[in-house]
């Protein structure tokens, strides 16, 4: 990838794949839909040489390393996109079950931000999952500073935004750790926090799209979030204090 080349990671949380699964074909084959062109058809060797993958279906459909399916991308180092998915260890709540996790990867360019909606939502019901997120590279070093540490010392998050639960304290699988530019909410997910409330929620309902299985992808700013702009950081802050729930922050 050029050095200079930003990218929009896709992150979604799904129960684990169980027996014959058709979830990872779904998935890949959902997200090659949502990007015009996208062919997911090679993969990687130890020395990172890309390995076509003629025989890709056959090969997810019976292949589930690591609890998930192996490692895809295009060919064109110029717009590169990747995704695999593999089984966490961890639960998304206090004493959960391990999860199927899937991560994707595209440029944050005008092609990228375009599809964006349409990947999180493909990505997101292909694997049925819980809860996902869309998000520029780097947010993720924002939120792991988010969630409280162990010990006495006070905690103070950046950009005054607030403390979260750390998942592996999270209350209940259905409540996202955490808010995103993009935010895929289950249709369980959404009943956990409160959305759609038509009264209090115009603002980011003009922005969500209900997905075909029921559940919400749901955008807080038009431009990808970038929280030096005081605009942006306003409608992240005032989207936690909308859902307490997220994070843990309050259990009903």
């Amino acid at each position: 990838m050029p050095a200079e080349q930003n990218s929009l990671n896709v992150i979604v949380y799904a129960p684990a794949l169980v027996g014959d699964e058709k979830r990872p074909l779904a998935i890949v084959q959902g997200m090659e839909r949502a990007l015009p062109g996208l062919r997911l058809e090679w993969t990687t060797s130890g020395k990172d040489d890309l390995i076509a993958l003629p025989n890709r279906d056959e090969g997810i459909a019976t292949d589930k390393a690591n609890g998930g399916f192996f490692f895809l991308c295009n060919d064109d180092e110029n717009h590169p996109v990747t995704l695999s998915g593999w089984e966490n260890p961890d639960g998304l709540a206090a004493g959960g079950p391990p999860h199927f996790q899937v991560c994707a990867s595209l440029p944050l360019d005008a092609v990228g931000i375009a599809a964006a909606v349409d990947v999180l939502e493909a990505v997101g019901d292909g694997a049925r999952a819980v809860w996902g997120k869309a998000s520029p590279d780097g947010y993720g070093g924002i939120v792991a500073q988010q969630f409280r540490r162990q010990g006495d010392k006070p905690h103070v998050p950046p950009h005054g935004l607030p403390s979260l639960k750390r998942p592996r304290d999270n209350p209940a699988p259905e409540i996202p750790h955490y808010l995103a530019w993009l935010n895929y909410w289950s249709a369980a997910a959404a009943r956990a926090i409160g959305f759609p409330d038509p009264a209090r929620d115009a603002e980011l309902l003009s922005r969500a799209r209900r997905t075909p299985s029921g559940g919400w992808v749901v955008q807080l700013t038009e431009a990808p979030l970038d929280l030096d702009n005081p605009a942006h950081l306003d409608a992240l802050k005032r989207t936690y204090e909308r859902f307490p729930e997220i994070g843990g922050r309050f259990t009903p």
